[in-house]
């Protein structure tokens, strides 16, 4: 370890003394002293510099392996074992929320449909397979909820809604904004969970009209629907649980921001080998 001393602050007793201590020469010491740094702490000090700018860029929700992908995309040759050591050195750690208490809803007894998914959550081009789901926003307010609707091709959050109800039209909303951007495709396969807002005729025959594939999770089974629990657990730990909105306008806001402006078009995601949704897609229409 190396002891900050500044040659001309030391007293010639107080250096013999550390030079006994460390078992070295006097010459020895002052020639350390000036020893400029390694070419490895010199390099390390750079990426440190990176590392941080990358962390307060993406307001300390990045942890070593989007920091790492990060690094690699700008061009730098590095380790992610490196990166994990300098963040744990200098005591970079990405942000992690409180674990929230999950709300359930009374929800009415309808038909639902069958699995049709069976937490097959690939899918080989855009439109094949929509997940969907619902949850709730805390504010001062009161609760505001979110439906979105989201491609497993891509993980792109393509449909969205949010309001003060939990009810059919929450749902329908979010669906018919996925089917506008994606040009009304056909054939897609939708899956849900069994709420009363899924399982209401005016959203089955909905998507009846566009000829798409109604699924939903079993009862109880939420990992049938993982990846749609995936994107609310990562929107909650990043914006959401911490947060404290004193509006349900402001709470819109603010995710309006993080899945248009963030999360489709800068977050990396791992699924996609650390490549934004809207990016990935663009990059394999072009391939």
């Amino acid at each position: 370890m190396k002891y900050a001393f500044i040659k001309d602050e030391q007293p010639h007793h107080t250096v013999q003394r550390l030079c006994d201590v460390l078992n070295v020469s006097r010459s020895g010491y002052y020639d350390w002293l000036g020893r400029r740094p390694s070419c490895r702490t010199q390099a390390n000090q750079r990426l440190l510099g990176k590392l941080k700018v990358l962390y307060q860029h993406h307001k300390g929700r990045y942890g070593s392996p989007r920091l790492h992908a990060a690094l690699v995309q700008q061009g730098e040759k590095v380790s992610r074992g490196r990166v994990e050591r300098l963040m744990n050195r200098h005591d970079i750690k990405a942000t992690r929320s409180k674990r929230h208490k999950r709300v359930y809803f009374q929800r009415e007894q309808q038909q639902a449909a069958p699995n049709v998914l069976s937490r097959q959550f690939t899918a080989n081009q855009p439109n094949q397979k929509w997940v969907s789901d619902i949850t709730f926003v805390p504010t001062r307010e009161g609760y505001l909820y979110l439906a979105m609707v989201l491609d497993l091709y891509s993980r792109a959050v393509i449909g969205w809604s949010m309001s003060h109800r939990i009810n059919g039209q929450l749902v329908m909303d979010a669906l018919n904004m996925a089917i506008l951007h994606r040009g009304e495709p056909i054939g897609v396969l939708v899956h849900s969970d069994q709420g009363s807002q899924y399982t209401a005729q005016v959203y089955r025959e909905r998507l009846v009209q566009n000829g798409m594939v109604c699924s939903m999770s079993r009862k109880g089974e939420c990992h049938d629907n993982a990846v749609a629990e995936s994107f609310f657990h990562t929107l909650k730990e990043e914006l959401i649980t911490d947060a404290d909105f004193k509006t349900r306008h402001q709470a819109r806001q603010a995710i309006f921001k993080y899945i248009e402006m963030y999360y489709n078009r800068v977050r990396l995601h791992s699924a996609l080998g650390y490549m934004a949704p809207l990016h990935y897609e663009l990059m394999n229409e072009v391939a």
